[in-house]
């Protein structure tokens, strides 16, 4: 059963994850601030799923609104995708941020499941 249960989960964070790619891909023009906010260390990935704006940075009101966005949209697939597969939206969205985690480019900054943030 417990075998079972993570391949499903695993399968769901597939989807999820795939789902967001697709969101922030067709939402590029408009993540570009954000985009920018990530490279300079100001925003970054964190381990529940959501950006965030790097502590001891300032974002502009329009990054946080972007942000904010963005998260409602991630938010939102995160509820999807775990209604359909029998998961916790925490669980998916745990699960999809170790992957978004892992995709930082050097430079950007994320936060880990301590709460510090750290630069890649």
């Amino acid at each position: 059963m417990r075998k079972f249960m993570k391949n499903k989960i695993a399968a769901a964070v597939s989807v999820v994850f795939f789902g967001v790619a697709i969101a922030l891909t067709g939402a590029a023009a408009a993540s570009a601030i954000v985009e920018q906010a990530k490279d300079q260390c100001i925003v970054g990935e964190q381990a529940d799923g959501y950006l965030g704006v790097v502590d001891g940075k300032t974002a502009s009101d329009a990054v946080r609104r972007e942000i904010r966005d963005i998260n409602q949209q991630r938010k939102s697939y995160y509820a999807d995708i775990a209604k359909r597969n029998g998961v916790s939206v925490d669980v998916t969205a745990t699960l999809t941020a170790e992957k978004l985690i892992g995709q930082a480019q050097p430079g950007e900054c994320v936060r880990d499941q301590q709460g510090r943030w750290v630069e890649i």
